[in-house]
């Protein structure tokens, strides 16, 4: 059986999970695997990263795009990619945005917002707000909203998208002082729609519960 291998604060992590149960896949999840160094843990995972996936006789896989990928490769009977190849695409385009130029960018943020790390230098700020600023704007001009984010079909895409906007969106507004989202009115009622799916508040339930374990 397939296990997820990972924690359940981690976006990425969530993504994946997501995606198994939305797919209906049945696994195994080890939520105590967080970024390490170790010898033993590189040996799990070469960048010593989460989430990977083990599929078996020792095999495994990082990079949650990659699992996703493997994940519609071998569990072709719920699709969480269109059928045509342009569709196909088009959705991993959108992720890819998401990721790159939005999430990314904004992880910079996260020492200082989310973990009480020292300020970053104003000149950082400066240029994660540029950067920032022009990644929404890609994310704009390809997200749909119909009422998918990139269509009328649930994808990987929902799968990113809920466990990312938010906390670009939190980010932002701690160290920016507005919400780099608010421009994208349809950001917030395509989260509560997904969060009325099972599989999307069972993740979001647990993330919370993770949260909540670490503050104690």
């Amino acid at each position: 059986m397939l296990k997820l291998c990972g924690f359940r604060i981690s976006n990425y992590h969530n993504k994946v999970r997501l995606a198994l149960l939305e797919k209906g896949i049945e696994f195994e999840e080890d939520a105590t695997c967080t970024p390490k160094q170790t010898e033993e843990y590189l040996a799990r995972s070469p960048m010593g990263k989460a989430p990977f996936l083990e599929v078996g006789d020792g095999r495994r896989l990082s990079e949650s795009e990659v699992i996703c990928e493997y994940l519609e490769d071998c569990y072709p009977q719920k699709p969480l990619l269109p059928k045509d190849s342009l569709g196909r695409t088009k959705v991993r385009e959108l992720v890819r945005h998401m990721e790159l130029h939005v999430e990314l960018v904004a992880r910079r943020l996260y020492g200082q917002v989310f973990f009480g790390r020292p300020p970053l230098a104003e000149a950082t700020k400066q240029s994660i707000e540029k950067e920032l600023a022009r990644g929404v704007r890609a994310f704009r001009m390809l997200a749909k909203f119909e009422p998918y984010v990139a269509g009328s079909e649930l994808t990987l895409a929902d799968c990113a998208a809920f466990v990312h906007l938010p906390l670009v969106a939190l980010a932002s507004k701690h160290a920016f002082g507005r919400d780099f989202l608010d421009d994208l009115p349809q950001v917030k009622p395509y989260l509560r729609m997904l969060g009325e799916r099972p599989a999307f508040r069972k993740v979001n339930e647990d993330r919370k519960a993770a949260q909540a374990a670490l503050r104690k």
